[in-house]
């Protein structure tokens, strides 16, 4: 990356007295002509950084139907219900209704088959 460069005296002056006479500081740098607020562009480019999620989104939402159409269930008859259905797959180390935020289930042991849990 390379370095900034520093502000001309001009644009020093241009920011002081755009801020003292309360403009906001987006139409501020607009005035002045800062890149990022004349392209748009403020996103980060960096799109598949971190750690990958558990469940895909769509899958999340449908995790969130289930349990708002059975809400008398518990999180292992939810968890057994969602991991009989075909589209569903191997959670590793998470339960699928404590992802969505029913419950706090501890797994006892693991196979893509299903998710077992812990009886609370």
């Amino acid at each position: 990356m390379g370095k900034a460069v520093d502000l001309s005296e001009f644009d020093r002056g241009q920011i002081v007295t755009a801020r003292r006479l309360g403009t906001s500081i987006t139409e501020t740098a607009r005035l002045v002509g800062c890149k990022w607020i004349n392209d748009g562009d403020t996103s980060s480019r960096r799109q598949d950084v971190g750690r990958p999620r558990v469940i895909k989104e769509k899958r999340r939402r449908r995790l969130s139907r289930l349990v708002k159409q059975n809400r008398l269930q518990t999180v292992a008859q939810l968890t057994a219900q969602y991991n009989a259905s075909p589209s569903a797959k191997c959670f590793g180390t998470h339960s699928s209704a404590d992802i969505v935020g029913y419950g706090t289930v501890q797994q006892m042991s693991h196979s893509c088959a299903s998710v077992d849990q812990a009886s609370s």
